[in-house]
């Protein structure tokens, strides 16, 4: 950090005077502004590797010095200060492009791990960071959401990230870690739908020995194991609300206190969350709290369906199929004509994870180095029987294909019901509602076309 330097932005002697001497111990050389105006002209003149602001200045607020920054020197991280309590400005400001936020009083030792986490953030490589792959695939989808993921993972901004099971939402928490500055540190991901109701305190947030009857040594919770890095929350709409009141202290305070305690502990955590629920809509039900909502929200992306890019299937297809190979030290099979073609028309309602489970049996059965359409044990009953592209006026006379009429009106029935099932996340008891028929009738034509997954 020797060569690093820092801009303070404030217009209280006493703030920028602490924050001078610590940035200093710290080897980081800082410039001082005490309004917006002078602060644009450093920033012009100068190139920082790190800029603290105070959201109350004398001709303006912190945010125009984050919007500034995030169109002129978008390099440079800028953390927020805020007074106490002003959650919703902290959050306001990490939507405009602030790295992180710091409350008064100023902790010290929070600021200097926000301050080095900045610094390792302004150094990464932007370069180095795009050549890699993130989430295969060259759907324009794809494209958009490698982006965010490149200009999230230098933020610490906590990150909604929203997509249907077997998407890969996991993969795309990863992979914001993975190309941030905390990618040295631990990322621990953690089921809340997988952990019991009575022990879910206990595995956030630790207890001490001889808390409760069975507490027999310390055990560190799920913030401690992730301190310095990120901890990401999967399906994080099956928290009870008893829950979600104590995981949205300890992001808004970032401190926990371990069961049987008598002191917090500070934590230094980036949180990520997902879930293949619709959260706004559980909020509206009182399932899910707003304020967790608004918390958890800051940023949201959105993970495409399987379906929604199957020009990327065969480039994913390969990659699987080479890492199941590179596993046991064997070659690679490759995909007939046929095979591939079945795999596109295919509705994977089980997203990317289905496609690996297909894969993964078919490589295991196949009896050659390459894998036919028998291998994949698909029912081509539930194809899609019209691509995207075909114009709808082709429909009517799109029965012609098949054996007979009855045959492509089950067709057309299949479709319906797979596109009601994916947009219900295979909810039957709602598919059945949205489709307005009872659900034994549901079932009925689920047995009758083949599309039973139970």
């Amino acid at each position: 950090m020797s060569t690093a330097r820092a801009l303070v932005i404030d217009d209280e002697p006493d703030i920028l005077e602490l924050l001078e001497i610590t940035l200093g111990r710290m080897g980081i050389a800082t410039d001082q502004a005490g309004d917006v105006q002078q602060a644009k002209a450093l920033l012009a003149e100068n190139n920082y590797q790190l800029c603290l602001t105070d959201m109350r200045l004398p001709d303006g607020n912190g945010l125009e010095v984050v919007h500034y920054i995030q169109h002129q020197c978008p390099q440079t991280p800028v953390a927020v200060i805020t007074a106490h309590g002003c959650i919703d400005t902290a959050i306001e400001s990490m939507k405009a492009g602030a790295f992180d936020f710091i409350s008064k009083p100023v902790d010290l030792a929070t600021l200097r791990k926000i301050v080095t986490t900045a610094i390792e953030s302004s150094q990464l490589s932007a370069e180095e960071a795009s050549d890699n792959p993130l989430i295969i695939g060259n759907a324009p989808a794809i494209e958009s959401l490698n982006q965010s993921i490149r200009k999230l993972a230098r933020s610490q901004a906590p990150v909604y990230i929203s997509g249907e099971s077997g998407s890969g939402k996991e993969l795309v928490a990863r992979s914001i870690h993975q190309f941030g500055p905390r990618a040295h540190k631990p990322f621990v991901a953690v089921n809340c739908g997988a952990i019991p109701r009575e022990l879910m305190e206990s595995e956030f947030f630790g207890h001490k020995k001889g808390s409760f009857t069975g507490a027999h040594q310390d055990k560190a919770g799920l913030f401690q194991q992730a301190e310095g890095g990120t901890l990401f929350f999967d399906e994080v709409a099956d928290l009870p609300l008893d829950m979600q009141v104590k995981l949205l202290r300890a992001i808004q305070e970032k401190a926990i206190r371990p069961i049987g305690a008598q002191e917090e502990i500070r934590t230094d955590v980036r949180v990520l969350c997902a879930t293949h629920k619709a959260l706004e809509k559980e909020v509206d039900a009182g399932r899910f709290r707003q304020d967790l909502f608004y918390r958890l929200n800051v940023i949201q992306i959105n993970v495409p369906p399987l379906r929604d890019r199957q020009d990327d299937i065969p480039m994913l297809a390969r990659h699987l199929l080479e890492r199941l190979a590179s596993g046991i030290n064997v070659p690679s099979p490759t995909l007939s004509t046929r095979a591939l073609e079945v795999l596109a028309q295919y509705h994977f309602p089980g997203n990317v994870r289905e496609l690996e489970n297909i894969l993964e049996r078919a490589f295991t059965l196949c009896d050659s180095q390459e894998i036919d359409e028998a291998d994949l044990h698909i029912n081509t009953r539930q194809m899609t029987p019209l691509q995207p592209s075909e114009p709808a006026s082709q429909s009517a006379e799109h029965w012609r294909n098949y054996a007979s009429l009855d045959d492509y009106l089950a067709d057309i029935e299949r479709d319906i019901l797979c596109k009601t099932l994916d947009q219900t996340q295979w909810n039957k008891t709602m598919a059945a509602k949205e489709l307005g028929i009872s659900f034994r009738s549901l079932r009925y034509r689920l047995q009758k076309l083949g599309l039973d997954q139970e």
